[in-house]
């Protein structure tokens, strides 16, 4: 299995291993027995460092049509949907929800850590028309095709902290699982009210 890490913005997949704790995380669980053995990518968006705008457009086809079939490829994998998750802290987190919903074939699993749930007019979203957003929302997409991703099988694991910006506030989580509840989608919700350790705390993957 595959865990595929999207970082936040502005930021880099460092963030990951120098504030998240995954490292650690992931050597717990594994050596608890909680986890079994997998491999993670943490691919980079944005043409240079410290880039910050939105997982979609181009950083969205790099994952899905490039990273994900090189991975396969020429990394011992288990290539299918139920064995991929696609993860990500902040803006990261609307990112893997977003292309999860898009591309239930190649995801069979979104984790959102204190992520958001409406597509922000920056990066390939600016000026961007209403059928573009609308494309990328990730509560119209589950309205629209909750159906067929029944069928799929998309698994939800959302979790959230306390307040760290204005485009991240908790109840966006919590409104975006009860959507997701109401519509029979298999949804896992956390909340965390302390600050303290808060990313290292949502860093413990689904089971």
């Amino acid at each position: 299995p595959v865990v595929y890490l999207l970082h936040g913005m502005p930021g880099s997949p460092s963030e990951y291993l120098d504030g998240a704790g995954f490292l650690a995380a992931a050597d717990d669980g594994i050596a608890g027995g909680t986890l079994e053995p997998f491999l993670a990518v943490l691919p980079a968006a944005g043409p240079a460092g410290r880039y910050d705008g939105e997982w979609a457009g181009p950083w969205e086809h790099d994952l899905v049509d490039e990273i994900v079939p090189w991975v396969d490829a020429h990394l011992p994998t288990s290539p299918s949907a139920g064995d991929r998750v696609l993860a990500g802290l902040s803006a990261g987190g609307f990112g893997a929800v977003d292309i999860a919903l898009r591309h239930p074939a190649v995801f069979g699993r979104a984790a959102s850590w204190s992520g958001y749930f409406t597509p922000l007019h920056d990066g390939p979203f600016k000026g961007a028309p209403r059928t573009v957003l609308a494309a990328n929302d990730p509560v119209e997409l589950v309205r629209r095709r909750a159906a067929a991703l029944r069928r799929d099988g998309l698994r939800f694991f959302l979790s959230t902290g306390p307040y760290h910006s204005h485009w991240f506030r908790p109840q966006q989580t919590v409104s975006f699982a009860a959507e997701l509840a109401a519509l029979r989608l298999p949804v896992e919700l956390r909340r965390y009210p302390s600050e303290q350790g808060v990313w290292t705390a949502q860093v413990r993957f689904p089971r």
